[in-house]
């Protein structure tokens, strides 16, 4: 079984999906149809930058939905791949929703350009940050967390690498506690405490946006890697939903998709960040990924 998996944000590289839609009819047809949705030169962004405009919040996750849905969209068109399931990290539900064809791709561009802009106001409203702690299991990172207050887990990719969001105060605090430990730790270069009560706002001014989505039925499952579950239309607006306030589990969801006979993952967008993940939770799935043209050629003889 081949699963198809969508990256969130942090992925972005400026040029990505410049390769594959100069290549692809497809990826260049799906960009244009994203700039007409989102009414400005979205794939210029992606292209050429600049990198301060690509990773805004706002900019960021249409343009990730964007260059995944592209290079997927560029793989069926060369090579008539078919996953068996998909999933997606965080905003990646959002392109795996596409690809299962549970959501349109203009209406996922919409939601996410909306979602972005949410996020980053709640950030603003209720400052926080995200660091990293690294080489502690997801039950340690929580004991550890249990010790802070303001700071939440938020995002559990694979042994030994567990995100916390939280409060400045908050992360400030975990941060020491963790060096005073000798636990490694790193910051990320985030605008908010992503995954985390703290964008309870964002939640709320995204939910008028979910609830006139009508899901349709996939034609793959769709793996929610907030839930750990493989989930039906009828639950697809409160998963998204909650995935605002809730952990991304990463790990955990990748666990059940091999428990469920999954060998071999496609990581389709920039970058490889989630294909090294997988091979973390199990070092003998094998990984592909499909980010620029000649990815496509690789899976086409395969």
């Amino acid at each position: 079984m081949i699963a198809a998996i969508f990256p969130g944000q942090g992925a972005q590289a400026v040029g990505m999906g410049a390769d594959l839609a100069a290549h692809s009819a497809a990826a260049r047809n799906t960009f244009e149809e994203a700039d007409d949705v989102v009414g400005y030169a979205l794939s210029e962004v992606c292209f050429t930058g600049p990198i301060e405009r690509l990773t805004a919040t706002d900019v960021c996750q249409p343009a990730l939905v964007a260059t995944s849905v592209a290079a997927y969209r560029a793989a069926v068109e060369e090579s008539g791949f078919q996953p068996d399931l998909v999933l997606g990290h965080s905003l990646g539900e959002y392109s795996a929703l596409v690809a299962a064809g549970a959501m349109d791709f203009e209406r996922a561009l919409r939601i996410v350009a909306e979602r972005g802009d949410a996020m980053r106001q709640a950030g603003l409203s209720s400052p926080g940050a995200m660091l990293a702690v690294l080489g502690l299991s997801d039950g340690e990172v929580a004991a550890l967390v249990d010790e802070v207050d303001g700071a939440w887990p938020a995002n559990e990719n694979c042994p030994g690498q567990v995100v916390v969001s939280g409060t400045l105060a908050g992360i400030d605090a975990l941060e020491s506690l963790a060096a005073g430990r000798g636990v490694r730790s790193a910051r990320l270069q985030v605008d908010g405490a992503f995954h985390s009560p703290l964008m309870a706002p964002a939640a709320e001014r995204l939910r008028p946006a979910l609830e006139a989505w009508d899901p349709a039925d996939p034609v793959v499952p769709f793996l929610s890697t907030t839930t750990c579950a493989v989930e039906p239309p009828q639950r697809m607006r409160s998963v998204l939903l909650d995935q605002l306030t809730s952990p991304v589990r990463f790990g955990p969801a990748v666990g059940v998709a091999l428990a469920m006979g999954v060998d071999g993952v496609v990581e389709f967008g920039p970058g490889k960040v989630l294909s090294g993940l997988v091979r973390r939770v199990r070092r003998d799935v094998a990984a592909r990924q499909v980010g620029v043209a000649g990815d496509l050629e690789a899976l086409a003889v395969n």
